[in-house]
């Protein structure tokens, strides 16, 4: 048996060998753009392996990867599972305490990173003594230089080690809302599946090509974008960051068919009204949308703004893409998720334990959950049950099986004995008309406990106050959920993801409020 069958790193070779002179990525991180064919980019991948080999690391050996967007992300990710080893796509955003805390948890005995990427990344590094030290440039002194490091090595000593089933193939971290952050044991074979199904029922196509604006270190960009377009001979470009001229500007001109964001990004990217009235996108295909509850109006907006069709995806590092969109044509209804996906198992079970067909926690089981969570065995026996993934998010279900995201069961909270999920109220803010985009938290209420407050963004030349949007919510939803306080910022505070952040725009709130930070009677 050829071991590389049984490795995600090489889950490109294929495409590599039959399209080898097509373009495979095009990355904007540098001036001017540079473009990678599939046969380079197969080599170099492999040439980092050799060097990982080359320098005496071991398979299972896990080796810290801390990069903005850039091709040699894409290299290093893949190329490190190739020599048998663990890549930790660090979210270079968090803290210096907080990545020092996942190279001890992860016991990495390596590193390849870009030192811009956080102010205390080498610094960190050296900190934890380890074995093998990698930057791209400006190179720390002592530390291997990248380029220098992958040009002479040789691919063709690779040596692809056996894969056992079960075997880790990548170790991301993830903190969700609460707690320190949580490695997530993803194996190669369930990855592997992952990729053999939405190829089977959603193929890609080799003149595909996708746009990744949000970053690479976050599992939705590899799932969603690089390995499915990759594997059959597409393409992909990389934005170092998102930003919506440039995300606009890249998708016209290099003909994308395919790209995805979090509604925050196109909402930002809806605002760009005169660009977007300038430029054409003649090879879109779709949009995908995710990571957080997407309204009706949203999509609605983007649909008409680009002429395509949106698929609101739902997918977590620990368990993949559970729902999908019908493969009979059809398209989802407004702000569904899909159904479940083929060879995927599902349930929803109430806040009593017991199975509930129309709402609930959903709980997943596939070949593509994680194996388990490094070094916490508590978190094991609480999140993996029977097989199943228990996710920790609501959905509901229509009578035609069809499931729409409805929140966080971490976010939850009651107010005067009424249960209030944020994103509800989120969903009915942003169907003002002056408001971009809105995230509402709980604060102490001298009455009701806690009660919901807004931060919110609004469009450019908007005019509204805080009055305006407290009757909105009142004459638009229920009485006991409309938030007490409303306050404007220029932009919601974010996650290395791209997601909200709550727990920073709750103390964002807590600050404008002043004093204890609670509120009053009403």
């Amino acid at each position: 048996m050829d071991h590389r069958d049984n490795n995600l790193g090489f889950f490109n070779s294929a495409a590599a060998k039959k399209y080898s002179d097509r373009v495979a990525v095009i990355d904007m991180s540098k001036t001017p753009p540079t473009e990678l064919t599939h046969a380079r980019l197969d080599d170099r991948m492999s040439r980092v392996g050799s060097a990982l080999q080359k320098a005496g690391l071991q398979p299972h050996t896990r080796v810290l990867l801390a990069m903005e967007n850039r091709s040699e992300f894409i290299e290093a990710f893949f190329g490190t599972m190739r020599a048998g080893c663990v890549p930790i796509p660090l979210n270079h955003k968090l803290g210096a305490d907080t990545i020092r805390f996942i190279i001890a948890d992860a016991g990495a005995g390596a590193a390849i990173i870009d030192p811009m990427c956080h102010p205390e990344i080498a610094q960190i590094v050296e900190e934890a003594s380890l074995s093998l030290r990698v930057a791209t440039t400006p190179v720390p002194t002592g530390w291997l230089d990248y380029a220098l490091w992958v040009s002479e090595s040789d691919a063709s000593e690779l040596r692809a080690p056996e894969i056992e089933r079960g075997q880790t193939a990548f170790l991301p971290y993830t903190s969700g809302s609460t707690g320190v952050p949580k490695g997530v044991l993803l194996p190669h074979d369930g990855m592997l599946w992952g990729i053999r199904v939405a190829q089977k029922y959603w193929p890609a196509e080799p003149n595909d090509r996708a746009l990744i604006a949000g970053p690479l270190f976050h599992k939705n960009a590899m799932r969603v974008s690089v390995k499915p377009k990759l594997r059959v001979g597409g393409s992909v470009v990389i934005l170092p960051r998102f930003e919506p001229k440039a995300f606009l500007t890249a998708l016209a001109e290099y003909h994308c068919t395919h790209t995805g964001g979090v509604p925050a990004m196109y909402r930002m990217v809806l605002a760009e009204e005169e660009l977007l009235s300038r430029l054409e996108f003649p090879a879109l295909k779709s949009l995908e949308m995710g990571s957080a509850v997407v309204g009706a109006d949203l999509i609605a907006a983007v649909e008409s703004a680009f002429s395509v069709p949106v698929i609101e995806a739902y997918g977590l590092t620990e368990g993949g893409g559970p729902l999908r969109e019908p493969m009979d044509g059809r398209g989802s209804p407004l702000g569904s998720c899909g159904l479940v996906a083929p060879e995927v198992d599902v349930k929803l079970v109430g806040a009593e334990g017991k199975e509930d067909d129309r709402e609930g926690e959903l709980w997943v089981r596939s070949p593509a959950v994680l194996s388990g969570y490094n070094n916490r065995p508590e978190l094991d026996a609480e999140r993996l049950v029977g097989g199943y993934l228990k996710t920790r998010d609501i959905f509901r279900r229509d009578e035609n099986g069809f499931f729409y995201f409805m929140g966080r069961t971490d976010d939850q909270f009651s107010c005067g004995g009424e249960n209030i999920n944020p994103k509800e109220v989120e969903l009915l803010l942003v169907q003002h008309p002056e408001i971009v985009d809105a995230v509402v938290v709980p604060v102490p209420h001298v009455v009701k406990g806690v009660a919901p407050a807004a931060l919110v963004t609004l469009r450019r030349d908007a005019e509204v106050d805080e009055s305006a949007l407290k009757e909105f919510t009142l004459a638009n939803g229920p009485a006991y959920a409309h938030p007490r306080r409303i306050f404007f910022a220029d932009e919601l505070p974010l996650n290395g993801a791209g997601k909200i952040d709550r727990t920073q725009a709750l103390s964002e709130v807590t600050e404008r409020i002043g004093g204890d930070g609670s509120i009053g009677s009403d």
